[in-house]
């Protein structure tokens, strides 16, 4: 019983002290730049020396489920607002703190619990957030406790399977104290110099010792979780130039002594594969720690010295590549290769570049080694270690993506106007199909994966912006560098006019889709656009409807041509602005419409399919479409009233295939699939922007669904989603996605209630002009009155949001909701009433005053005067 008891009791001082006091609802992912708010009359009860002896007290006392409750409220008392004290009983408060903390250090027994030792961490970590570094040396026993937990955190990075998510905590004390060395104006040593390297050595040495204990024992390879990796990375690289030369010399020591014993397994007559491939995944971490000690030097003051270190550690990974490449393609390791693509990364956002020295001292060392004198020579050496990878790493995903998204990266940072001649030399881009020949992963052949294609989007992205550089209004040129593609779409062509093999011509669209598509992302000019344009339309457009026909059910097909068509119709930098006497805008949306209405009527001839087949077979090629149309209805290239003109049918099909698709999807399937809601909702607020007559014309069962989408829509905020997503970061990018397609939601109703609005107004003018106008508006008027609870239902949720939830986005809320009430007067007081009785007594005039002051000053009748109001 007394054990639930101090349970129950300490959940609730938990709670109190996780209370968001200021409201300003604290990103829980940023979970160690809390500051707790406390109120100030509460200050009595923290300035009291046995609040924080108690816990403590309690944390030695409990058994460890409730100790850990006792730790979860010291982290809360370690972060305690500032302004809470004054400056000598903040010491004192610290000082208490510092005192606790310290007996724990002493006596670790109860860290040996996972919960406590994670709770510490945290509690470790809030003390560098709330308190600097200038007020920690001034505490007494700052020698004692800044040794002690040195200790612990060299022992915790040895034990590096146990708790590794704590760890994180460990390192961000151990940065925010080393990044803070430079600001410190008091006398009192902080030893940082002392312990900083020490900490930087644990963690490398227990990195390289868990190496061959992962791979004996097939245990989780640490380097698997990248997003870890990284984070820790960035986080040592800070603790790292604390003394970097220790640093510099004890990886230099541990770099020479591996990649020495490397060269001897790799000579040896023997070969011992088991010896290799742990000697490759301790220089798969030495390379990842180069690289974030390179990178280290943009987030901390360095000095020439630094750079010529970073240099020694620079020129033992150039060569560290040159050895591995010449060992391609017999003998290869996929994360060692990972590592060098990181570290070439970081190489060329510290080094590389308009902004730098070109005589940076970290070229010293590899001239004299390598022959590197500057940022062009490194240039050469990166496009011939990205030439390699293509040509050796086709079959291996992981390298070829990163290897693609490293050589984009070097077209967009830097106008490297020499890249396209390093990377392919005229003959081999203008001679046909030879680029198949140089990069395997650009292939067709049966034994590769359709998986693998993916990557030619981003390989022909960097590509065609290589190619812009020098293009301007080349058309010859624009049909060398097509070449390939051209010869490629012949060859489907002639299939399809043929008895073909149905696997051949798959393929070979799966690839031209993908190379098309990263070609159309990299034309932002109306001049390359129109191009493209005039070299797909109409020959090669035609195969890729033929294609969708064909292969409507195989979303390995399907999906490609959509996403490219979806790319075509965006109006990216105003590139879609055909000249006045071009038919284009036209004829694209047109092949758009055509694209999307055989997808959509083919696909719902699937019938009824299972829980996992739904969102690959189905929904997924939906949200493209969805995608495609919202980008030609807001494109403003097309003017949509020329079809009725001219009696063409193509907008009409479009949006009623736009009706069949949606009534195919249940409203939890919209709200579930996230891309499906990113692109219906964004879609839904277009048509009710510009195209209403279309919205009033449809039947009431499809009006419903429409406005009930809206309304599920609006009430996603407000519900909890959590069970949708399993981690919290999951958690809380869906979150912050429901808020906003609830902006889409609110815009949305905002444009049918205006529509509405204007249609009364009109009502209330008896010249035959206002009674021809409005009878687009006479229907939806005829629908809400007889279907009346829609609308305040829309008015109840909104209103419930704004009172009773976290409703950060008020603005938006606020349009829809003053023509809500402004059709619904009667039902805004009944609304109002319930509201305020539902209060307690104290509350009720408060609110009632909330409501006068809401509508103060608003007109009857006048919605667009009242609205900034």
């Amino acid at each position: 019983r007394q054990q639930s008891l101090a349970m129950q009791l300490l959940k609730l001082v938990l709670n109190c002290l996780n209370f968001d006091f200021i409201g300003n609802s604290a990103d829980e992912s940023a979970d160690d730049l809390c500051t707790v708010q406390i109120p100030t009359n509460w200050r009595t009860i923290f300035l009291e020396p046995e609040t924080l002896d108690l816990f403590f007290d309690l944390y030695h006392s409990l058994p460890p489920m409730l100790s850990q409750l006792a730790l979860s409220c010291l982290v809360q008392f370690a972060s305690a607002r500032r302004s809470l004290f004054s400056n000598p009983e903040r010491a004192k408060y610290l000082g208490n703190l510092i005192k606790g903390v310290k007996h724990i250090l002493e006596n670790p027994q109860g860290l040996s619990d996972p919960g406590n030792y994670h709770e510490f961490c945290r509690c470790l970590a809030r003390l560098k957030t709330n308190y600097q570094l200038g007020e920690l040396v001034m505490v007494k026993s700052y020698p004692q406790i800044i040794q002690l937990i040195a200790n612990f955190t060299i022992t915790s990075l040895q034990h590096w399977e146990f708790a590794p998510n704590s760890v994180h905590y460990l390192l961000t004390l151990w940065q925010r104290m080393v990044a803070s060395v430079p600001f410190v104006k008091t006398a009192e040593p902080h030893l940082l110099d002392t312990y900083a390297p020490e900490i930087t050595k644990a963690y490398i040495a227990s990195r390289l010792e868990c190496v061959p204990v992962v791979i004996r024992d097939g245990l989780e390879d640490p380097l698997d979780d990248t997003a870890t990796v990284f984070q820790q990375l960035e986080q040592l690289c800070t603790v790292s130039r604390c003394e970097y030369e220790k640093t510099c010399t004890f990886l230099v020591q541990l770099f020479d002594q591996n990649a020495q014993n490397y060269q001897k397994l790799l000579h040896s007559s023997s070969r011992n594969p088991l010896k290799i491939t742990v000697q490759e995944g301790r220089l798969a971490w030495l390379v990842y720690f180069v690289g974030a000690f390179v990178g280290g030097r943009l987030t901390y003051t360095s000095t020439e010295e630094h750079d010529a270190m970073d240099g020694e550690l620079c020129c033992r990974v150039f060569q560290l590549i040159s050895l591995m490449d010449a060992q391609l393609p017999q003998s290869s390791n996929e994360k060692v290769e990972l590592a060098v693509l990181w570290f070439l990364d970081q190489f060329r956002k510290t080094y590389v570049g308009d902004q730098l020295q070109h005589n940076s001292k970290v070229y010293a060392p590899m001239s004299e080694v390598l022959g590197i004198t500057d940022d062009n020579h490194v240039l050469e050496t990166f496009m011939t270690k990205v030439v390699t990878n293509l040509k050796y790493w086709g079959r291996c995903e992981p390298v070829i993506s990163r290897t693609l998204q490293f050589l984009n990266d070097l077209s967009v940072g830097y106008p490297f106007h020499c890249l396209w001649h390093i990377l392919f030399d005229n003959n081999k881009v203008n001679s046909n199909n030879k680029i198949f020949v140089h990069f395997p992963f650009l292939g067709i052949s049966d034994n590769s994966s359709l998986s693998d294609l993916r990557c030619r989007t981003m390989f022909y992205t960097t590509l065609t912006r290589l190619l812009m550089v020098d293009l301007g209004e080349d058309e010859d040129e624009f049909e060398n560098f097509m070449l390939p593609l051209t010869v490629s779409f012949e060859s489907v062509a002639q299939l399809f006019n043929s008895s073909f093999v149905q696997e051949e011509a798959k393929r070979m669209l799966i690839g031209l889709a993908r190379d098309l598509r990263g070609i159309a992302f990299a034309l932002n000019t109306k001049t390359s656009y129109t191009m493209l344009f005039d070299w797909i339309y109409p020959t090669y457009i035609s195969v890729l409807q033929r294609a969708i026909e064909l292969w409507y059910h195989e979303p390995a097909c399907t999906t490609p041509i959509l996403k490219l068509m979806a790319e075509f119709m965006q109006n990216r930098s105003q590139r879609l602005n055909f000249d006045v006497s071009s038919p284009n805008g036209i004829l694209l949306f047109r092949e758009a419409s055509k694209m999307i209405c055989t997808y959509g009527n083919q696909i719902l001839c699937l019938g009824t399919l299972s829980k996992d087949q739904v969102y690959p077979l189905k929904l997924k090629g939906i949200s493209i479409c969805y995608s495609a149309l919202k980008s030609a209805l807001c494109g403003n290239y097309v003017s949509f009233g020329v079809f009725k003109l001219y009696g063409d049918n193509h907008f009409d099909s479009v949006l009623q295939a736009f009706v069949k698709m949606l009534l195919s999807v249940s409203h939890s399937d919209l709200l579930q699939y996230r891309k499906l809601s990113q692109s219906y909702y964004p879609l839904l607020e277009c048509l009710t922007q510009d195209h209403m007559s279309f919205i009033t014309s449809l039947e009431p069962r499809i009006l419903i669904y429409i406005l009930t989408s809206v309304s599920e829509g609006l009430t996603a905020v407000g519900k909890n989603c959590l069970h949708l997503a399993k981690e919290r970061l999951q958690v809380l990018s869906y979150l912050g996605f429901s808020k906003q397609h609830t902006d889409f939601c609110c815009a949305s109703l905002d444009y049918i209630v205006t529509y509405l609005f204007k249609h009364l107004a009109k009502e209330g003018k008896k010249t035959r002009r206002g009674r021809e106008i409005s009878q687009d508006g006479q229907r939806l008027f005829h629908f809400m009155h007889q279907n009346p609870e829609v609308l305040q239902q829309m008015m109840s949720i909104l209103m419930n949001t704004i009172i009773f939830e976290d409703c950060r986005n008020q603005w938006s809320v606020s349009r829809p909701l003053l023509g809500l009430i402004l059709l619904n007067e009667k039902y805004f007081g009944e609304l109002r009433a319930t509201l305020i009785t539902s209060q307690p007594d104290s509350k009720r005039e408060v609110l009632y005053q909330c409501f006068r002051n809401l509508m103060e000053g608003v007109e009857q009748n006048l919605l667009v005067k009242n609205r900034d109001r």
